[in-house]
């Protein structure tokens, strides 16, 4: 038979619950005097700091709180501690307060204050029994002014920043340099502002590293294109006229010190590449190409015919030109791209000009379908050389057009005058002299082309008076003179002094000239086809005469003793008015008055050294 367990048991139970009952004792009387130390510590140290509370090395145990600010104030000198900043390799150091760093007292006496009086019962019976008696130095607060670190930190980068360089080129003279690039340096405010807010957080006394941003150059070494640019500059540039053209394949060089005004270069891509690309400045390339537009232009020509009487149709004398003109936008495109292709040539680029007349027009097409006037001038008297040159001159009209409505300029329809191109030297005024003179003879022509349009009723927009009366100009078939043609002469210097008409009319007008050596003629014909139109017209002749002075004799080195040659010839000062009247139908469309005067002009004689007998020089 087995016994009770549980009576045999009960001992053991009773000494386990004994020492159940002796733990919870021992905690709860261990409670009672923490809570107890705690209240009584609470009582004590009632709105002072509890004991052992150092912050950042100052003892504040037992202060109130304003004792406390007081004593961190006086104590804690938070720009004693310089901050050293590193920007690469420049370092620098800075005041806390720079940055925006400033110690909070009354925050950071409050975090003393609570410090064994906040947290959990845990925390705060464990410093009761644990940390009373030991120091502990808290951390004091300081606030960050984001605002104004961040502004310190654009300062130091606007004195530490460098812009990024990229690699160029130069021009020393006509030498082509590489410049090198340099990697640029940038602050990068925001990460460098959460370095410094990082350090601040931390306490960290070590140097803080700002964040810089390195931008690398897209060319770092140009001398590989230096060597290209250099080769645009080891000749003359040669502008081409191309084929079809007049003069095709005829160069038009730009020399070397033309082109280093001119050249620069500009960085683009090539093959996904930056590139730095000679190039000319479009400007200064433009200005060449206007000036060498003048040089390369042919002007359109009209063809050229004589008026048949017979058949009173136009007979084809010279076929028409087409003429051009530089194209210049396209021209600098040709020649930026062969520039930029390190090409010393490029051709030019032009546009044709189609003459308004082609070679087959009739008569009835232009209204040239009669003659509309006729004018003749003599030369009775005129050297071999001025007679030349009035054939040259005359021959440069002849079979030449005139549009409806268009004005006639002489100077712009007349090659230079000069020996090139045909002319000879005959007398000419100039600068108040009579002297010989390259195109004597050519206002022969000018004047009998003004006396042709003032007698066909053409508007004159343009005419000169000779400084003097010329015999030439008031001669006759007869070899007399007609003073009534005195005022109706014109003068043309070539660019200067132009004769100038239009043609009023809706039909088109052909010249013709003709010089007749054996009658001392030059005749100018006008066919066109009449509009109606008449011409009434009045001289005063010369009035107001004014007899020149007595003839005036000058020494000439070059001319032998008793040699006396006559250089000017005198003629009478005199005041002409010359009206016009000009009817079409009936109606009156024109009224004009021509005003000349003419100054009085001495004869002029010059004679060898040693010659006897010379009057005065008639100044009396």
């Amino acid at each position: 038979m087995q016994g009770n367990p549980s009576v045999e048991l009960s001992p053991v139970l009773k000494l386990l619950s004994q020492a159940i009952f002796v733990i919870f004792a021992g905690l709860f009387l261990f409670l009672v005097l923490g809570l107890s130390s705690v209240l009584i510590d609470q009582v004590w140290y009632a709105g002072r700091v509890m004991p052992g509370i150092h912050m950042n090395g100052v003892d504040l145990s037992g202060m109130d709180l304003n004792q406390a600010a007081g004593a961190l104030s006086k104590e804690f000198r938070l720009n004693d501690q310089e901050i050293m900043i590193q920007y690469g390799d420049i370092s620098w150091p800075v005041l806390p307060s720079q940055l925006g760093l400033q110690l909070d007292t009354s925050a950071s006496a409050r975090a003393a204050f609570n410090y064994g009086r906040r947290g959990s019962l845990g925390s705060i019976i464990a410093y009761q029994f644990l940390g009373r008696r030991s120091s502990h130095n808290l951390q004091p607060i300081v606030t960050f002014n984001e605002t104004a670190a961040l502004e310190y930190l654009r300062s130091a980068a606007r004195e530490y920043d460098r812009p990024v360089v990229e690699a160029g080129l130069a021009l020393d003279g006509s030498r082509v340099t590489a410049t090198p690039g340099q990697v640029g340096l940038r602050l990068d405010l925001e990460a460098s502002l959460a370095r410094i807010a990082d350090h601040i957080k931390r306490f960290d006394s070590s140097p803080i590293q700002l964040a810089v941003i390195l931008d690398q150059p897209q060319i770092f070494d140009a001398s590989s294109f230096a060597a290209q640019a250099q080769q645009i500059l080891s000749s003359p540039f040669e502008l081409v006229i191309p084929q079809g053209q007049q003069d095709a394949g005829r160069t038009y060089p730009i020399s070397i010190e033309e082109m280093v005004p001119m050249l620069s270069f500009i960085r683009q891509p090539v093959d996904g590449q930056m590139a730095i690309q000679p190039q000319f400045r479009d400007d200064l390339l433009s200005a060449y190409l206007v000036d060498l537009a003048s040089r390369t232009a042919i002007r359109p020509q009209n063809p050229r015919f004589i008026f048949n009487d017979d058949t009173r149709q136009l007979d084809l004398l010279a076929s028409a030109v087409t003429g051009r003109e530089l194209n210049i936008s396209e021209s600098l495109t040709s020649i930026q791209a062969a520039v930029t292709a390190h090409r010393n040539s490029a051709v030019l680029s032009f546009t044709n000009l189609t003459p308004a007349v082609a070679d087959t027009a009739n008569s009835q097409e232009l209204g040239i379908t009669e003659i509309v006037h006729e004018e003749h001038s003599y030369f009775f008297g005129s050297s071999e050389p001025r007679i030349q040159n009035i054939e040259k001159a005359a021959s440069e009209f002849h079979g030449l057009l005139i549009a409806p409505g268009a004005t006639f300029s002489m100077a712009a329809n007349m090659s230079d005058i000069s020996l090139d191109n045909g002319y000879s030297e005959a007398l000419i005024i100039f600068n108040g002299r009579t002297i010989e003179g390259v195109g004597g003879g050519v206002c022969q022509v000018s004047t009998t082309l003004f006396r042709a349009a003032f007698f066909s009723g053409f508007p004159i927009e343009e005419r000169h008076p000779h400084a003097y009366r010329v015999s030439y100009y008031e001669k006759t078939a007869a070899n007399g003179r007609n003073s009534n043609l005195a005022g109706l002469d014109a003068t043309v210097f070539i660019p200067l002094v132009d004769l100038k008409f239009t043609n009023d009319t809706p039909y088109w007008l052909l010249m013709e000239t003709y010089i007749s050596r054996a009658a001392n003629r030059i005749t100018w014909k006008f066919y066109s086809t009449s509009d109606g139109r008449s011409v009434e017209w009045e001289t005063s002749g010369p009035v107001s005469i004014v007899e020149p002075k007595k003839p005036l004799y000058k020494k000439n080195p070059d001319l032998k003793a008793g040699e006396i040659k006559q250089v000017d010839w005198e003629a009478d000062g005199a005041d002409v008015r010359v009206d016009r009247w000009v009817y079409r139908d009936g109606s009156l469309i024109i009224s004009d008055i021509i005003r000349t005067h003419y100054a009085p002009w001495r004869a002029i004689y010059e004679y060898g050294p040693g010659t006897d007998g010379i009057p005065n020089n008639g100044d009396d």
